[in-house]
């Protein structure tokens, strides 16, 4: 996996003897789907959640080192399902988690304000 280069790269021998698959993010219609169905909120509702979470994906490089998963856009949505405020949701569920940067912060939180 590609967190393995961080910590200890595979010898070129060992790495020869698997196969290789690359993963990307699912397609927003297959994720609106997916998080509907984890967290039950309405369709509208997770259409802004993956919104927000592409637009965070954008920040890769740009000072987060991953952007907001799936995993992630479900918890909030789940949190919303069960009556919290979305702006709060994401605040606890997608923004804190993922950065100590102000900057990144304040980015993150206008996406959300722009959707909620």
């Amino acid at each position: 996996p590609g967190y393995q280069n961080i910590m200890k790269d595979l010898k070129q021998s060992t790495k020869q003897r698997f196969g290789a698959m690359d993963f990307g993010w699912p397609s927003s219609e297959i994720e609106i789907e997916i998080v509907v169905h984890e967290s039950q909120v309405p369709a509208d509702v997770a259409a802004k959640l993956v919104s927000i979470g592409e637009k965070s994906r954008n920040l890769k490089g740009h000072g987060l080192e991953e952007g907001l998963s799936t995993r992630m856009l479900i918890y909030a949505g789940q949190l919303i399902a069960r009556g919290v405020e979305p702006v709060a949701a994401c605040s606890v569920a997608l923004v804190r988690p993922v950065t100590d940067d102000a900057d990144i912060r304040d980015a993150l939180d206008a996406a959300v304000r722009t959707y909620f």
